[in-house]
Formats: C-alpha cells, sequence, structure tokens
C-alpha cells in the first residue's frame, strides 16, 4: 500500500471531477539536453533535408493522434491536434529553416532555439501560456523523430495508475486508456489548457496547478486525487483511504439513480414553482451528455474555443457548422450562443497585440468586437443563419453601459440587413441578452433591460471584479467569495430588476446565472430563494442542482435568501447555506462546480 511517510495534502486547481484512488505512476518529464552545435557550410541542406524528415515523421505521428482522438471522444476535438499540424508546416518550419541556413545550426539545436523563443513570448499572458504545452507537445515529437528517440506506452502498465506529471501534453493524455489510468495530476497546467479540456472529454479526474505535486510524490505512493475539490491526498492514513472509497462509490451511485430519477422531472419546488436549468459547454459534442442529465437547452456556449482550437480566426463556414451541429443535437431546445468573450492578449493577428499592463481591465469581450468589427461580424453572420435551424439567443459579454449594448445591437442589425438582402433566411425575432458581469451592468440593471430581452449573470467576472480580487492569484484567492455582502447584494438587485420589470410588451425580464455559483449547490436555495428564473451549470451538476430545487418549497427558500443577505461577512453565510443544503440533501454531493 502506502510507500512514503505520513499523509500529506496539496490543493490544486480541478479541472475534471471524479475521484481516482490508486498507486501513483510518477511520469518522467523525457527532456531532452539539446548542446548547441553547427554544421559545416556544404552540411547545411543535409541537415534542412534531416529536418524536412523530420517533420514529417512528427506530423504523421500527429494525424495518428488525431485519429484515436476522433474515435474515443469525437471530431470536435481533434482541432487540438490541426492545430499542431499548422504550428510544425506553416509556422515554424521555416524558422527552423532559417536558424540551420543562416546560423548554420544542426536540426535539433535549431528546434530548441525557436521552440524557446517560442514559449517565451507565449509565457507573457496568462492565457497563452495555457498553449505552451501544445509547444512543448510539438517539440517532444520532432525532438523524438530527429533524435531517434521512442516514448514510453503508459497503456502497457500491469495495473491501474494515478499519473503524477510536471505537466502534460494533449497528446500524452489522449494516449490514456481509462482503465489503465484513473486519474492525473500536475504541477502546471490552468483550467482552459487543452489537457483539461480534454481530461472532461475522457471523463478523467485531473487537478493540475499543484506546484511540487512531482518532488511531493515517489512512484508506488498511494495518492487520491479528487476533482471535485482540487485536494491530492499523498499516502492516506487507513480512516481517510476507507472514507474516500465510500465516497467514491456513493457518489457514483448516487450520480446514476439521480440522472435517471430526475431526467424527465422538471426543476419544480414542492409548491409547484419551475425554473429552467440549462448547461454550459465548450463543444457541440457536449450537448448529448447535458441533454441525457436533464439540461432543458444550452445556456452558455463557449465559442472562444472556436478560436483557441484553430490557433486562427475561425471562417463563418466554421462558425456556422458548429452552430448548426449543436441546434441538431438539441432539437427544440434554446441554444445561448455568447459572442467572442476574449482578451486582446488571445487574439490571432499578424503582429502580436502591445501588452497591457492589466489585461483584465483592457482590451477585451465585446470591446475587442467592436476594434475588430469584421471579426465580429463574421460570427454574428453565422450565428444568424444558423438561427433559421431551431432556437438561437444571442448573449454579449462584459457590457457595461447602455452604449456598448446599443451598439453590438447595431452592428446585429446590420447584419441581418445584410444576410436580407442576400436572401438568407433568419429568425427575425432573435433574443438578445447581456452578461451582467462588470458591477455598472448590475448597477444599472433598470436602465439596460429597456434594450434586452434576458439577463445572464456571471459570477466569475463579477465577484472578481467587485471584490477587487483576481481568483487566480493565489496571494488574495482566499479573499474571492461569492457569498460576500457586496455580491449577494448586486445579484438580489439585478434579480429584482428582472422580476419587476415591465413595459408594455412584457412582464418580467428572465435573469439566469451561468457562473459557477448557480453550479454550486450550497446556493441554489439562496438563488431560489431570491428569485433566479435559469439555472446554467456544468452538465455533471444538472441533477444535483434540480434534485435540491424539488427539495424545497418556495416560501422556506425565499426565508433562507432572506436570512443569508442579513449576514455580515461571507464565512458566515457560507456555513449557513452548508448546513441548508446538507439538511435539504443528506446524499453525497458530488461535487462544487469548477467551471472557467
Amino acid at each position: 500500500m502506502a510507500h512514503g511517510s505520513g499523509m500529506e495534502i496539496r490543493k490544486g486547481i480541478p479541472v475534471s471531477p471524479g475521484i481516482a484512488i490508486r498507486e501513483a505512476f510518477v511520469l518522467d518529464s523525457e527532456e531532452a539536453t539539446i548542446r548547441r552545435r553547427e554544421v559545416a557550410p556544404e552540411e547545411v541542406e543535409k541537415e534542412v533535408k534531416r529536418l524536412n524528415r523530420g517533420v514529417a515523421d512528427a506530423v504523421k505521428e500527429i494525424r495518428a493522434s488525431q485519429k484515436r482522438a476522433e474515435a474515443k471522444i469525437g471530431k470536435e476535438y481533434v482541432a487540438i491536434f490541426e492545430t499542431h499540424v499548422t504550428y510544425l508546416e506553416r509556422g515554424l518550419k521555416d524558422e527552423f529553416i532559417k536558424q540551420i541556413r543562416e546560423e548554420h545550426y544542426s536540426a535539433e539545436y535549431a528546434v530548441s532555439t525557436v521552440m524557446r523563443r517560442w514559449v517565451k513570448t507565449l509565457m507573457a499572458t496568462e492565457y497563452t501560456a495555457a498553449r505552451v504545452p501544445d509547444i512543448f507537445d510539438v517539440q517532444k515529437r520532432l525532438l523524438r523523430s530527429l533524435l531517434g528517440g521512442r516514448r514510453a506506452d503508459i497503456n502497457k502498465l500491469d495495473e491501474p495508475v494515478a499519473i503524477i506529471a510536471h505537466d502534460l501534453t494533449p497528446s500524452q493524455t489522449i494516449e490514456f486508456e481509462k482503465d489503465k489510468v484513473t486519474g492525473f495530476a500536475t504541477d502546471a497546467g490552468g483550467k482552459t489548457s487543452h489537457v483539461a479540456i480534454l481530461a472532461r472529454a475522457m471523463s478523467i479526474p485531473a487537478v493540475v496547478g499543484l506546484g511540487t505535486i512531482t518532488a511531493d510524490v515517489s512512484g508506488g505512493d498511494m495518492v487520491i486525487i479528487d476533482g471535485n475539490t482540487g485536494d491530492v491526498i499523498i499516502n492516506p492514513d487507513d480512516e481517510t483511504l476507507r472514507k474516500y472509497r465510500q465516497l467514491a462509490r456513493s457518489i457514483e451511485v448516487f450520480e446514476m439513480e439521480l440522472a435517471v430519477e430526475l431526467h424527465d422531472l422538471p426543476a419544480e419546488t414542492t409548491d409547484g414553482y419551475r425554473v429552467a436549468i440549462y448547461a454550459n459547454i465548450e463543444f457541440p459534442e457536449e450537448i448529448p451528455k447535458a441533454v441525457e442529465r436533464g439540461a432543458e437547452g444550452i445556456g452558455l456556449y463557449r465559442t472562444e474555443y472556436l478560436y483557441v482550437q484553430k490557433g486562427r480566426m475561425p471562417t463563418e463556414q466554421e462558425h456556422f457548422e458548429a452552430y448548426h451541429t449543436a441546434l441538431q443535437q438539441l432539437g427544440d431546445r434554446p441554444l445561448t450562443i455568447r459572442t467572442l468573450d476574449l482578451a486582446g492578449d488571445k487574439f490571432f493577428g499578424e503582429t502580436p497585440p502591445p501588452i497591457e499592463r492589466n489585461p483584465l481591465l483592457g482590451r477585451r469581450s465585446i470591446r475587442l468586437s467592436f476594434e475588430q468589427v469584421d471579426i465580429f461580424k463574421t460570427q454574428l453572420r453565422a450565428i444568424l443563419r444558423a438561427s433559421a435551424y431551431g432556437k438561437i439567443r444571442i448573449l454579449f459579454p462584459m457590457i457595461s453601459t447602455r452604449g456598448e449594448l446599443l451598439r453590438a445591437k447595431e452592428i446585429l442589425e446590420e447584419v441581418k440587413l445584410e444576410l436580407n438582402a442576400e436572401g438568407i433566411p433568419v429568425d427575425k425575432d432573435i433574443e438578445v441578452g447581456i452578461m451582467v458581469e462588470v458591477p455598472s451592468a448590475a448597477l444599472i440593471g433598470d436602465i439596460l433591460a429597456k434594450d434586452s430581452d434576458f439577463f445572464s449573470i456571471g459570477t466569475n467576472d463579477l465577484v472578481q471584479y467587485c471584490l477587487a480580487v483576481d481568483r487566480a492569484n493565489e496571494q488574495v484567492a482566499s479573499l474571492y467569495s461569492p457569498a460576500h455582502p457586496a455580491v449577494l447584494r448586486l445579484i438580489k438587485s439585478v434579480i429584482d430588476v428582472g422580476n419587476r420589470y415591465q413595459d408594455e410588451h412584457r412582464r418580467g425580464l428572465p435573469v439566469g446565472m451561468c457562473g459557477e455559483m448557480s453550479g454550486d449547490i450550497a446556493y441554489a436555495t439562496l438563488l431560489l430563494g431570491l428569485g433566479l428564473k435559469e439555472f446554467s451549470v456544468s452538465s455533471a451538476m444538472i441533477p444535483e442542482i434540480k434534485k435540491m430545487i424539488r427539495s424545497v418549497d418556495m416560501k422556506t427558500a425565499r426565508e433562507i435568501a432572506n436570512k443569508a443577505i442579513t449576514f455580515t461577512d461571507a464565512e458566515q453565510t457560507q456555513e449557513y447555506l452548508k448546513d441548508i443544503s446538507e439538511r435539504l440533501m443528506p446524499e453525497p454531493s458530488a461535487r462544487v462546480a469548477s467551471e472557467a
């Protein structure tokens, strides 16, 4: 069993839910040390040929991984590997050859030099840093090909293991077989990395960003990887091991029973008050699982991954195909598409964008869409074209003034007129909503309601901006709390505006929430009591949120909400809500939502 000394607990970022309890297999980083080597002038072209052969071999290997990914988890994910081919064949190969011809570097040293420069550029911002494992992936394949190395086959293991690594690449991750790799934990990584996306798609529990896990764990140590909370427990004592084994079993049974039991039942309180439960997705391929778990539609389709996957601007047709695929899988359920929500550093232009001192307060989201109107219009054209095939709602991110909302709607109208002129059918009454994620928008909800069809509260950013806390900064992350009285007051005011809204056309404006707060069962009764109409959560959380709503009557939910907003600090509120949720739903809570 355990090989090390006493039990230790490490805290990381949970990126894929579930619990793995296995002996650790510590993966070597298999880094090759490349020494500086130059070739004689007459050897240069021979070296270029060798590089070209290496690139062709690496591309062949990537294509094989791509095929495996398609067979395992669906073709939407293969675009990750398509990006790797693009890096090699278009961007990087010419740079390698330039180094060989101009500096007379050996093929390996040219690869190593160029890659180091690329990594340095990508590390400049948090978001592009998430692409560094992709660069390492390409580099490892190419160097292996040039040096004649072989990759260790992780799946030729005798027993199932938990992988511990400094970092993983997408190609390593896609090779994992679930019966051999039961979970993984890494020093590096973040929620938006391709490895995190693949882990969720493959249902492998994963925790990343642990900092020193490879130094803390030895091969053969017993580890518990909790992808729900981000805890990694090294050499658990017998009691902890027993508790976690029991929890893992009961979660599995509980989840299956809940999904089956509640599938066809509405999200309705015991006294008949009905709300909608939608799913948050990144890829159309996630829809069948969401519907199977009881999603009544998609409350947030994050379209950023269309851009990130391709490493370039998607074409109108690529946008359209993604949205059309999503609608086909949804039937008559609604699809809420959020327009591009990237920061300036994540754009793929000809020239690198200027470095901003504080990108969170800079050129991002709707502001960037206004700067790059052609890119914005390409996406809007595709959304409107797809709207002829099903129920689509448009969601504009990071609106902070009425002027921004009016400008976004004006551009949308221009695109509608262009499509009408081309004889292309669109939904003339397509609903337009805004993400309420900036405190200014929350405070002028009554003004923005006049020009919106619905609101969706994005708590991840709302909490961050309201409390001046970057939750990715571990120095201050403990201050980040959706239960802070200021955050609850903002949320209440937005929901109140929606519930009270009235004009000559309608009574009430639907208010939903798509931030991670809505997928945390501890907050479900509070949000219900405040009058939230739509919960949009990760598909894994749908049965639990539904069960919680079906366990309470509206009078009780309102009483709980009224009491919760009287507390003066977040800890009190959290304790109170935790007690309530455990009392209402004593079954094991499968997880606290961990979405980006």
